[in-house]
């Protein structure tokens, strides 16, 4: 090819050459639309909020009372129709010791994120009011009342004393002769104990942490009365081995019509025993109402209803998340009213 030809031909294409050049960088540097840059810009994205499912494990059901006494029972009943509602087991826990203060603490010690909750009682709500307890009702998140009984000294049906004037006799003639089984220090049991030694009748209590070990100690002689509640030994009273002698009611109970009330013996002091379900404060609302609810569902079921007929309770012993926190404070107050009124000793 001849020389002009080529500078010719040259002279055309260096224009192009520099027009696709730039071109071919334009295209490079714009995203491809079948490129897969927009893959990492989803992945950077933080994740939408979402509300963690619950419950998702086992939660703790703590007795802090031994095998066999009422809150076990009622546990042991509560727990398997519960568990149908919340879909998760809920393995019952004994811990016993100092009126119930040991188990209390071990579920305070958990996290307060509702997999772990106790059954509390009006036992220890005596030990908090009388400044015993290493806690108070401010560290709980108080879900609902299960059940509620009254409680009665009870005596052995072929023992030396036949009913409440020969308990009351004794105790007057021998002061602390009469040995009574309480639960504990701070309890209940003994704020009854420590009232009727205001009224001139001395009694003395023992504690028996142990439920099992309170009722054997009033079979074989080792105490002279136990406080209880009904429910609490249906075996031995259908068995004819224990008996009441003083319902702490106003009224006499239809199943035992010959048992007198405090009331109309002169005492005024009552104190029903009640068991409930807390959890620790702090918890989300929203884990104690969806526990609440559960709870609720697993009283409203015949099986429950039964259990109370069979144990004397109130057949109107529930009370929700709703109502229950103004409960227990009213309740505290009342103990501390029979405590002041008592002349009793308290560290609050």
């Amino acid at each position: 090819m001849r020389t002009v030809e080529i500078r010719a031909i040259a002279r055309v294409i260096s224009p192009l050459a520099v027009i696709l050049c730039l071109f071919g960088v334009t295209a490079c540097s714009a995203p491809a639309a079948s490129a897969p840059t927009s893959v990492p810009a989803k992945q950077a994205a933080p994740a939408p909020a979402t509300t963690e499912k619950y419950p998702t494990r086992p939660i703790d059901f703590i007795v802090p009372w031994g095998a066999g006494g009422g809150a076990d029972q009622m546990a042991r009943k509560l727990s398997p129709l519960a568990e149908k509602e919340l879909g998760v087991p809920l393995p019952v826990i004994n811990v016993a010791g100092a009126a119930g203060s040991t188990g209390t603490v071990k579920m305070l010690a958990a996290p307060a994120d509702g997999y772990a909750f106790e059954a509390y009682m009006a036992d220890q709500v005596a030990t908090v009011a009388f400044g015993q307890a290493p806690f108070t009702h401010k560290d709980f998140a108080p879900i609902a009342r299960i059940m509620q009984q009254f409680s009665s000294f009870f005596v052995r049906t072929d023992g030396p004393y036949k009913s409440w004037k020969d308990v009351e006799t004794a105790a007057k003639a021998n002061p602390g002769k009469i040995r009574v089984a309480i639960t504990g220090a701070g309890s209940v049991d003994e704020l009854l104990v420590l009232f009727f030694e205001k009224k001139g009748v001395k009694m003395t209590g023992v504690p028996f942490p142990q439920p099992g070990e309170r009722y054997t100690s009033l079979l074989g002689g080792h105490a002279d009365v136990l406080i209880e509640q009904c429910g609490d030994i249906t075996q031995y009273l259908t068995g004819g081995q224990f008996k009441p002698v003083i319902m702490f009611s106003e009224e006499r109970a239809a199943a035992f019509p010959d048992c007198p009330s405090s009331k109309e013996l002169g005492y005024d002091i009552y104190l029903p025993q009640w068991r409930s379900i807390v959890a620790k404060a702090g918890t989300d609302p929203t884990r104690i109402k969806m526990i609440g609810d559960a709870l609720n569902k697993a009283c409203s079921t015949q099986v429950w209803k039964d259990y109370l007929k069979e144990t004397y309770s109130d057949e109107k012993s529930w009370m929700g998340p709703d109502a229950f926190p103004a409960y227990l404070t009213k309740h505290e107050n009342e103990v501390l009213a029979v405590i002041e009124q008592s002349g009793l000793n308290t560290k609050k």
